[in-house]
């Protein structure tokens, strides 16, 4: 039996731009300052902004979310529960060297079903953050 293997285009600075510049403009419609990380798929920064108005915290934040959806390849929009008592991942945060974050605004990103990377924002409300990084996922593809 032979097994053939796809190239999967990896995440480009350019995607990676593209991608900041996506959640920012939802972030901005929405009139919320955020900061904004995108991570490949070995976890290494490809680009990150944040902005003027934004917390300082964001950019801590956005990076944690990116790394979390990266390492578990899932939103961490839907991993909230599972750290809580008694959930599955429950002593996962504080189990590994670099910390995670389990709050909404992490979400990796596929090409060809795999995964490329991911995306973090911070700064605004959970929700409104994993809304404006799935925004700018949606339109990368």
């Amino acid at each position: 039996m032979s097994t053939t293997t796809v190239a999967v285009a990896p995440l480009t600075t350019q995607d990676a731009e593209a991608l900041i510049e996506a959640a920012r403009a939802a972030a901005e419609t929405a009139d919320v300052a955020v900061a904004v990380t995108v991570l490949d798929a070995g976890g290494h920064l490809l680009a990150f902004r944040r902005d003027d108005r934004a917390v300082l915290i964001a950019g801590e934040t956005s990076t944690r979310k990116a790394y979390t959806a990266l390492q578990l390849n899932a939103p961490t929009a839907d991993l909230v529960d599972a750290v809580q008592p008694g959930g599955l991942f429950h002593t996962l945060p504080t189990a590994l060297d670099r910390p995670l974050l389990f709050i909404a605004g992490g979400v990796p990103v596929h090409r060809g079903g795999r995964l490329i990377g991911a995306i973090g924002v911070g700064g605004g409300a959970p929700d409104q953050d994993h809304g404006f990084a799935t925004a700018a996922v949606r339109s990368l593809a």
